[in-house]
């Protein structure tokens, strides 16, 4: 994959994080507060507590920092699955979330 090809394809998931944060605002009781800065967005609930999503270009993954831990997910040509087989990035986003926020969260594309 080239670094163009991992910026497209980055982007529409970061896209992605901030559309379904938008939703779940507009939709449900919970409160997420998302912050972007260029390829690392912050997620802040309620409680303050936070996840935060960057992009790591040299390595072509993306990067998810929450609560319980960090993980790192590449695209395998389909979606962006954990290095270490704890599942596909959108799935795992929404059970942290779900975790930290005591709401239960779904987030997608």
């Amino acid at each position: 994959m080239t670094d163009s090809e991992f910026m497209d394809l980055a982007e529409r998931v970061l896209k992605g994080v901030e559309v379904s944060c938008d939703r779940l605002n507009d939709n449900t009781d919970v409160d997420i507060d998302n912050q972007r800065t260029g390829g690392m967005i912050t997620l802040v609930f309620a409680n303050r507590s936070q996840i935060v999503i960057n992009l790591q270009k040299p390595l072509h993954e993306i990067w998810l920092a929450a609560k319980c831990g960090g993980f790192h997910y590449q695209f395998d040509g389909k979606q962006w699955m954990d290095t270490k087989g704890q599942g596909e990035f959108f799935a795992s986003l929404s059970r942290h979330a779900s975790e930290q926020s005591g709401e239960t969260l779904s987030f997608s594309i």
